[in-house]
């Protein structure tokens, strides 16, 4: 068994424990346990480890502090879907990734063998930041995709190469055209933005090019056209498949000469101007398509960056949102709110089609209209339905399985499914648990665990709870 194969599992529960041992065992891992910290630390050389899994709630401390303990091994925290808030402030002390249970098997061994195929790599990452790397102000994301995107940046923005940002509308283009100006030679010099599809048509040649005085009827003085203005420095050219085609090709020359002519003007004027462009649209099939020029698309795609949808980007947006809700909250002198369970589970498998600034607006809307503490799943006002616990993941029904009658006296001599999880649980917990914290430790609404008892045949008992409480 080689040390790369070696994980640590911390977890207080025995059931899970033993079930989620097994299922690594079977995939040629070799697993220590531990069911708390401090058993994980005084029993384990936490060094020897290519992973350590742990649950975020466990007694003594909580499972994060083993990521301080760990120093580079890597943690990953499991937790329930009431406390996917506590993740993401996992994941920024520095937690590999968060798995929220109850989980699918298939989805807890992708994740395993990511993290431990990628330890190599991200050891590498790290050593590269701790000598100078800093983050990108502004640029959120832990995602794979945007921490390429970073390093991408890093490159791109000390050269003098034109840029082509890619991506869907509300992705953030801007934000990144912003990141490598500032990262540029030119971050002393102006950065002019120019959204393309703002401007009407007609206007759009005398915005970006400027004019000389009586050039057309209205022209009552010389105008500095846009380029003009950004010499030295960068011009942003947003949504840059809307401009006209004749634009287009002054915009070309402005490229492969260097100098642009205002509108009615006999001489062009010298321009030292890094170009950085952002679509939507698929320019080369609009080139195809004659709609775009071939000419000024091969020039303007020297270097080019695709930001993923918010839809692509996994658990970042539950990071984004947390930085969105901070931020509005200082923003609109609001005290600071936070997330319901089902707001949580909400923003995690909605599609997001208008992508972080979509985002951004629902959760704007939603701190204004809340009175308290806590941000409902009805005031983010998006479409969306509750999916069921079998449903968490991948959306697809498991299959039916025979109703147990007893966890206590059946021995988990095989892995937890979702709905083996829930009936194992409830009926481990319902003797001294209420029906509120059964519902608040999955993760679910007291109607959701209503239904499910009513499907696997779990009747509600009449606890000793309720029956102290009518004593006393």
């Amino acid at each position: 068994m080689s040390f790369m194969n070696h994980i640590l599992l911390v977890e207080d529960e025995a059931v899970i424990r033993t079930a989620l041992k097994r299922l690594l065992e079977r995939h040629n891992y070799k697993v220590a346990e531990a069911a708390s910290v401090s058993e994980a630390v005084t029993r384990h050389d936490l060094d020897t480890f290519s992973l350590i899994i742990s649950d975020l709630r466990l007694p003594g401390a909580p499972g994060t502090d083993l990521i301080q303990a760990a120093n580079n091994t890597p943690v990953l925290i499991m937790t329930s879907y009431a406390s996917l808030r506590s993740a993401v402030n996992s994941m920024k002390m520095g937690a590999v990734d968060y798995i929220a249970k109850p989980f699918d098997h298939d989805e807890m061994l992708q994740s395993v063998q990511r993290i431990i195929s990628q330890r190599g790599r991200r050891v590498e990452t790290r050593s590269r930041a701790d000598v100078g790397s800093p983050r990108i102000a502004g640029i959120i994301g832990q995602c794979a995709a945007m921490q390429a995107l970073t390093r991408s940046i890093h490159k791109i923005a000390p050269t003098e190469s034109t840029v082509l940002i890619q991506g869907e509308t509300g992705t953030g283009k801007e934000l990144v055209a912003k990141a490598i100006h500032s990262e540029s030679r030119r971050n002393d010099q102006a950065l002019i933005s120019v959204n393309c599809a703002a401007i009407p048509e007609t206007l759009i040649e005398s915005e970006l090019f400027g004019y000389e005085k009586g050039a057309f009827t209205g022209a009552n003085s010389n105008r500095v056209g846009l380029i003009e203005a950004a010499d030295g420095g960068t011009l942003f050219l947003d949504e840059i498949g809307e401009l006209p085609l004749e634009a287009q090709a002054r915009l070309l020359r402005v490229l492969q000469e260097g100098e642009v002519r205002r509108i009615g003007a006999t001489q062009s004027i010298s321009v030292n101007v890094r170009l950085i462009s952002a679509t939507h649209r698929n320019l080369g099939a609009l080139a195809k398509e004659g709609k775009f020029r071939q000419d000024l698309f091969y020039r303007i795609n020297v270097l080019c960056l695709t930001l993923p949808p918010l839809r692509e980007r996994g658990k970042d947006v539950l990071i984004i949102a947390e930085a969105i809700i901070e931020a509005k909250c200082e923003q609109l002198v609001h005290a600071p709110v936070t997330l319901t369970a089902e707001a949580v589970q909400a923003i995690t498998t909605y599609d997001w089609p208008g992508n972080v600034r979509e985002l951004e607006n629902a959760l704007e809307r939603a701190i204004v209209l809340c009175d308290d503490d806590a941000i409902s799943l009805d005031l983010l006002d998006i479409e969306h339905d509750l999916v069921s616990m079998d449903q968490l993941d991948d959306g697809s029904e498991q299959p039916p399985r025979h109703v147990m009658t007893s966890a206590r006296n059946t021995e988990p001599n095989e892995d937890l499914s979702l709905e083996d999880y829930f009936q194992r649980f409830v009926l481990e917990h319902q003797d001294h648990m209420s029906e509120t914290e059964l519902a608040k430790k999955l993760g679910v609404s007291r109607k959701c665990l209503w239904e499910r008892r009513q499907r696997f045949g779990i009747p509600r008992v009449k606890t000793s709870i309720t029956s102290k409480v009518a004593q006393g």
